[in-house]
């Protein structure tokens, strides 16, 4: 219902303070595929806007990149007054509202989690330089590709320039995964659960919490009726979901994703709505005893273009446990980048 009003609100003519010029990295990939028709059609933005998107790959999907383009050229959007399409980093950041980075370094066959963080370090590290160097100042940044958190806080640390504030990464698709279990199992529209979090990494030690969610307004722990399934199966859902859906299409989740991107980056802009939250991986600053500096998903209000935590909810015993284990992994995963860093410099 969200992404049908902002695709179909009436678009006035533009002026130059209406265009938002976003950029898509790793575009040619599966999730930059189902997200540029999104983002054109005003379901990151929002109506009242218009989309100069740029489309950024690296070489050798140039080819796959240039038919990406030709296709959203073909759906002639309203909203989208051009595509552009780029191999060059820099370039393509020039004069970036929104950055969303999709692109990084999948893992392969054979290869150790190192290997991977090591490559997706020296890609963050570049591309932090562009956005700093040629994006707007204000630029919104939401990091996709994995591992996100750690991209996100390379990223924050080599693009000291940029507030730390406008450097996020998505833990959407984690938190509208608690909502949609939340809704089956009651049995009611996803739209009638509110308040599930997601504290943590974008991985497996991610803690989907329900002890402040709600369904219909009423506690999700009373209306569903069953703790056992709530601090078992539910976390194990969701936290597994991504695996499920490879297993099912043989295919990461990417219609998903996009969906959950373009989420996030509305919410942001426009605000939540009065009384809810949404989860989003930010620059911890203490809060809720998480160590200052991790890239950890917290609840968070929008308000203004900007988020603020959630503060003063009560965190039982079983829930520190979990929060402190994810943000352990987190510590290590960035440690390991920072040896990465030190390796290659």
């Amino acid at each position: 219902d969200a992404f049908e009003a902002r695709a179909t609100a009436t678009m006035p003519a533009s002026t130059v303070d209406d265009v938002v010029t976003v950029l898509i990295t790793g575009a040619a990939g599966q999730i930059g595929y189902a997200l540029a028709p999104m983002v054109c059609a005003g379901a990151a933005t929002g109506p009242g806007k218009k989309i100069a998107l740029k489309l950024l790959d690296v070489e050798f999907a140039s080819e796959a990149l240039r038919g990406v383009k030709m296709e959203i050229m073909d759906c002639a959007f309203d909203a989208c007054v051009s595509v552009d399409v780029f191999t060059d980093c820099e370039k393509a950041c020039e004069g970036v509202d929104v950055a969303i980075m999709v692109g990084g370094f999948p893992r392969k066959q054979g290869m150790e989690r190192k290997d991977v963080l090591g490559k997706n370090v020296a890609i963050y590290k570049q591309q932090a330089s562009a956005l700093a160097s040629k994006a707007k100042k204000d630029v919104k940044i939401v990091v996709v590709a994995n591992p996100a958190n750690t991209n996100a806080k390379i990223l924050a640390k080599f693009a000291p320039s940029i507030p730390r504030g406008n450097v996020t990464c998505m833990t959407r698709l984690d938190h509208n995964r608690a909502l949609a279990q939340l809704g089956e199992r009651s049995g009611k529209a996803t739209i009638e659960v509110k308040n599930a979090i997601i504290w943590g990494n974008h991985s497996s030690t991610q803690y989907p919490d329900v002890n402040h969610a709600t369904i219909e307004g009423k506690p999700a722990r009373e209306v569903i009726g069953n703790d056992a399934y709530l601090d078992g199966d539910f976390v194990d859902v969701v936290r597994a979901r991504g695996a499920a859906i490879i297993e099912a299409r043989k295919l990461s989740s990417a219609l998903s994703a996009a969906s959950s991107v373009c989420d996030h980056v509305y919410d942001w802009i426009h605000g939540t709505k009065e009384g809810e939250w949404t989860s989003m991986g930010v620059i911890s600053d203490g809060s809720y005893g998480v160590p200052e500096g991790l890239v950890y998903s917290f609840p968070v209000t929008c308000t203004g273009g900007k988020w603020q935590i959630v503060q003063g909810l009560s965190i039982d015993e079983r829930s520190r446990k979990l929060m402190d284990e994810s943000a352990k992994e987190l510590t290590e995963e960035f440690e390991l980048a920072e040896q990465c860093l030190a390796e290659s410099a």
